[in-house]
């Protein structure tokens, strides 16, 4: 049997780097989570790279907060997510380091109350 194609096979990360869900249903704790998670998705979708070499970068990711954080310290997983789709985005040439620091700065200097 090949390897399954769509959103269902992307929720089988393995057991190691596996969603947070209740029910059998994804959790996302604040809506940035769910967003990061679906862009992951659509840039899947759109051929940037394989579910597989996602799996790779998030599995990578967490080995590295684990070896920075051997007192056990848990991490956010939608934070390692995030952190496991920059890293492969800059890999693969398609974001730069730090454009994404640069950018949320700017969008953190504009006055309070502006949308977006």
């Amino acid at each position: 049997m090949g390897p399954q194609k769509g959103s269902d096979a992307r929720l089988q990360l393995g057991e190691e780097v596996a969603p947070p869900t209740e029910n059998g249903e994804l959790v996302f704790e604040a809506p940035w989570e769910a967003r990061v998670f679906a862009l992951a998705h659509h840039l899947c979708d759109a051929g940037l790279y394989s579910w597989d070499d996602f799996r790779e970068a998030l599995i990578a990711e967490i080995a590295q907060w684990d070896a920075a954080h051997p007192g056990g310290e848990d991490y956010v997983y939608y934070e390692r997510f995030q952190a496991a789709l920059e890293a492969l985005l800059a890999e693969r040439g398609v974001l730069a380091p730090g454009a994404l620091e640069a950018e949320t700065a700017k969008l953190a200097a504009r006055p309070h109350g502006h949308d977006h």
